[in-house]
């Protein structure tokens, strides 16, 4: 998956895919837009919240992050999209993250989460009141896990 750009519209496909996953789960909308946001897919690629979301490898990888995501973990696009999504936390954290995304799996979304992560550094920072959600494709299959927050503490 290319960096997203005005060349590839931002990656559209899959930002609908985001948004459409998170209105059918939650019943709201990702992110509202106007056209002085341009399209949804710029929209959520420069959103003031971090987006990130992973595919569904055995181990899943990140697929997805906005700017604010990339700013916060440290990560180029090519390096975070090569992440596999549970080294974003610090292996002592690993099985409460695990638990996190099987609960998501059968529950469809969890919101209010938080939980502690780590930059590229190894900077540790606290995640407060996450949204993570299932991404469902449009012929009803699972396509991995997205998470949504805007409140973080540095630890």
């Amino acid at each position: 998956m290319n960096y997203p750009s005005e060349i590839n519209h931002y990656l559209a496909e899959h930002a609908d895919l985001l948004r459409k996953s998170y209105r059918k789960l939650l019943e709201d909308e990702l992110i509202v837009t106007n056209k002085s946001h341009g399209t949804l897919a710029q929209a959520l690629f420069h959103a003031p919240f971090v987006i990130v979301s992973h595919n569904i490898a055995p181990d899943p990888v990140f697929n997805y992050a906005n700017l604010k995501a990339l700013d916060l973990f440290g990560f180029s696009w090519e390096e975070f999209t090569q992440l596999p999504s549970r080294l974003s936390a610090e292996r002592i954290h690993q099985s409460e993250r695990e638990n996190l995304l099987a609960e998501v799996s059968q529950k469809g979304y969890l919101d209010r989460y938080q939980g502690v992560r780590i930059t590229k550094t190894g900077t540790r920072f606290l995640i407060k009141n996450a949204v993570v959600w299932n991404l469902i494709d449009e012929n009803g299959c699972y396509a991995g896990q997205a998470a949504k927050f805007g409140e973080w503490e540095f630890l």
